[in-house]
């Protein structure tokens, strides 16, 4: 089981994200990225976060630690955003918290090299989640102390959005053509021999006893938040056996000179300073 915590403040919000992730203080003394339950795509991202997070952690991934948060509403009553007040007030309870990497830089590829081995192990792992979120567009990974860090997993596994159809869904191939690291010949192979072996039922159960039931609960068609586990490990496991041969990139991979840079300008300065070096 997670870790949890209580909020005990509300610091600011993260604009960046589509769900209005906040940043709060906790009774651990921690300061947390949190993702609210009650915003507006609803407990599905937040049991994708734990599912796909904790499968990365559990993969040597760098992901940052989750933790649950108990959340008083009472904490957003001082808040002068509305939209933020409306929020915490529709949030009360349990909710996710990421550990905030105080000081990271957003990932920019045009300043910021990856090994093939670590692109491909990426990749891949986004690949077997169906992430359609790791885009040059929206990168969602971090630069901290010189490492890549991946964050922001809400828009994963899209099948568990209308099981009905969840077995045909997952067995589509992955086009990483528009991958944030795309440019940096991911060993895709590599990856798959390194990784593949490591997706068992056992690692899978055991990440998905990590989602609170009370996320699970009540899902059309399940008699229980087991069923609901149950079906998330059936899934995975089933695409982590084939999903390297289903991993597309378009025709040519592009290069990092294609996508423009979302470095800050002080960073693209910097970058080329040492390139002329």
């Amino acid at each position: 089981m997670l870790p949890e915590v209580t909020a005990t403040r509300y610091v600011t919000p993260l604009r960046e994200g589509g769900s209005l992730p906040g940043i709060v203080e906790a009774d651990d003394l921690g300061t947390y990225v949190m993702k609210f339950i009650g915003a507006g795509q609803g407990r599905k991202t937040l049991v994708a976060e734990v599912i796909c997070g904790q499968l990365g952690r559990r993969l040597g991934l760098r992901v940052p630690d989750l933790v649950r948060i108990q959340l008083d509403p009472v904490i957003g009553l001082g808040e002068p955003d509305e939209e933020v007040q409306d929020l915490l007030k529709a949030s009360g309870g349990l909710n996710l918290g990421m550990d905030y990497l105080p000081g990271s830089l957003g990932f920019d590829p045009l300043a910021f090299e990856v090994g093939s081995a670590e692109a491909g192990h990426v990749v891949w792992f986004d690949a077997l989640i169906g992430n359609v979120d790791r885009s040059w567009r929206n990168p969602n990974m971090l630069v901290w102390h010189g490492k890549l860090w991946l964050i922001d997993h809400g828009a994963t596994m899209i099948w568990h959005h209308s099981w009905r159809g969840a077995q045909a869904v997952a067995a589509k191939p992955y086009d990483a053509s528009d991958h944030a690291l795309a440019p940096f010949a991911p060993d895709i192979e590599a990856a798959a021999e390194a990784l593949a072996p490591r997706i068992t039922e056992e690692l899978l159960t055991e990440v998905a006893a990590d989602v609170p039931d009370e996320w699970l609960t009540d899902e059309p068609g399940f008699d229980g938040p087991d069923a609901v586990r149950r079906r998330y490990v059936e899934l995975l496991l089933e695409r982590a056996a084939t999903i390297s041969d289903r991993i597309t990139f378009g025709g040519q991979r592009p290069s990092k000179e294609d996508r423009p840079s979302r470095a800050p300008e002080w960073l693209r300065i910097w970058v080329e300073g040492k390139a002329s070096e």
